[in-house]
């Protein structure tokens, strides 16, 4: 990747960041439910959680359309490369940058600190990925978790909103554990195959395997308390009479 195009691609993880800052601003402007107007503490949360939704639906959508038109591209993880691929991690960056600024200035980080360590994961290895332009692939695989969190993000709208109808939480409850396997434990345990496999440990490869494993230990932990919340409550433990206004956890 030469310097101009590095200098674009700065522009557009930019741009990416700027489009996210008016999508948060747009959703001062959206009603909000009664349960969240009346605890004032999630308001920010709520606006969060609807960026994060509008993320992972135009991410998730994105690499599943890419990987779709370009299947071929599967047949080289560490050196394929699509514009589309390229476009889309930049635009993901934007996101998490966003995401991270918009923790730590509203004085969310110690309620959030789990994203924000998501989050440097992620920042930091897409850059290398947009500065070496390898490995885009792997980047295109795993964010098709986002197709996962689209279900995820819809789970703690519901959650929040207190919706007086359990059968749209139930539904979805099944659907997001059928996406969680399809397009997140998946797509991970498959990569993290690969790159035990096939990818050299040193330099990026080292990198960004140890990326990889780290955020293999991150998912089955929030699988664990996905399945306690939803499916096993009885085995939940210290979270009686919680107050979680204005957190953000990844599992709530």
């Amino acid at each position: 990747m030469g310097p101009g195009w590095r200098a674009a691609s700065a522009a557009l993880v930019g741009g990416s960041v700027a489009i996210f800052g008016g999508l948060r601003r747009a959703a001062l402007a959206l009603p909000r439910p009664a349960a969240v107007r009346s605890r004032p503490g999630r308001a920010w949360r709520w606006r969060n959680l609807l960026v994060s939704f509008a993320h992972s639906v135009l991410a998730g959508l994105w690499a599943l359309f890419s990987l779709w038109h370009s299947p071929e591209l599967l047949s080289d993880i560490q050196d394929g490369y699509s514009i589309s691929g390229h476009l889309l991690v930049c635009f993901s960056s934007g996101y998490f940058i966003h995401d991270s600024l918009d923790i730590i200035f509203n004085h969310q980080s110690r309620s959030s600190w789990e994203y924000l360590v998501h989050h440097a994961m992620a920042i930091s290895a897409f850059v290398s990925l947009i500065i070496t332009g390898r490995f885009l692939v792997a980047a295109m695989l795993l964010l098709l978790v986002e197709v996962s969190n689209i279900f995820l993000t819809v789970r703690m709208l519901l959650k929040m909103s207190n919706v007086p109808s359990p059968v749209l939480y139930e539904a979805n409850k099944y659907v997001n554990l059928v996406m969680y396997f399809a397009f997140r434990l998946a797509p991970q345990a498959y990569l993290t195959w690969y790159f035990l496999r096939y990818v050299e440990v040193q330099g990026q490869g080292a990198f960004l395997t140890a990326n990889l494993l780290l955020l293999d230990a991150m998912i089955l932990m929030y699988f664990s308390r996905l399945l306690r919340s939803d499916f096993f409550p009885s085995l939940r433990k210290g979270s009686a009479g919680r107050d979680v206004d204005g957190e953000k956890f990844l599992i709530d």
